[in-house]
């Protein structure tokens, strides 16, 4: 039942936007932080196209022309309750959105190499668990394979942390080789006939 809502083809357009759309975001948003010299100021800009996207443009459908084609036909509300989890799930992905910028950036120039895998193996391990226990209990358990992915997964994860790629050697420029040719030359000058 559950496979196949998944092989709905609205859905998997929308998995394969936000598959794209987190994959490139760890090297784009390490790239913003890199050329801005600022962690943060890469994060106050991820927080004005989250602003952009995440609250203009539904204030404009919602209120302007009066569209939402995502109620289903059940009356939307702005409750205190649904809105704090709303709220919540923006806190959320606005730390771990801090978080992955702070761990790209402190990681180093190759850092998103390992950064992205890392993040994006362990959380849907974490949205299973909580899933599971937490928000939609499963009734039935899961058969085996499906925690085996789990497994797999975390091991993936395990696999890209050690063996991630070494940080390049810095190597001596081909100037400072040239200048160091010249001093010597300079200070042991050859005789002349």
């Amino acid at each position: 039942m559950g496979g196949k809502s998944v092989l709905n083809p609205v859905v998997l357009a929308f998995i394969a936007g936000a598959v794209v759309s987190w994959g490139v975001y760890v090297p784009i948003v390490h790239r913003a932080a890199e050329q801005l010299h600022s962690s943060l100021r890469a994060f106050l800009f991820v927080g004005v196209a989250y602003f952009l996207t995440a609250v203009l443009i539904p204030l404009a459908l919602i209120f302007i022309f009066n569209y939402d084609p995502t109620t289903r036909g059940q009356t939307p509300n702005f409750n205190i309750g649904p809105v704090s989890w709303g709220v919540a799930a923006g806190i959320a992905g606005a730390a771990g959105a801090l978080c992955v910028i702070f761990a790209a950036t402190n990681a180093g120039k190759g850092g998103a190499l390992y950064v992205a895998p890392l993040v994006f193996a362990g959380a849907p391990i974490i949205n299973t668990i909580v899933t599971m226990t937490i928000f939609h209990p499963a009734k039935k358990m899961p058969e085996i394979p499906f925690f085996l992915g789990l497994l797999l997964a975390a091991c993936g994860a395990a696999l890209v942390m050690i063996y991630k790629p070494a940080p390049d050697t810095p190597h001596p420029a081909p100037a400072a080789a040239l200048s160091t040719d010249a001093s010597e030359a300079a200070a042991n000058p050859t005789p002349t006939e």
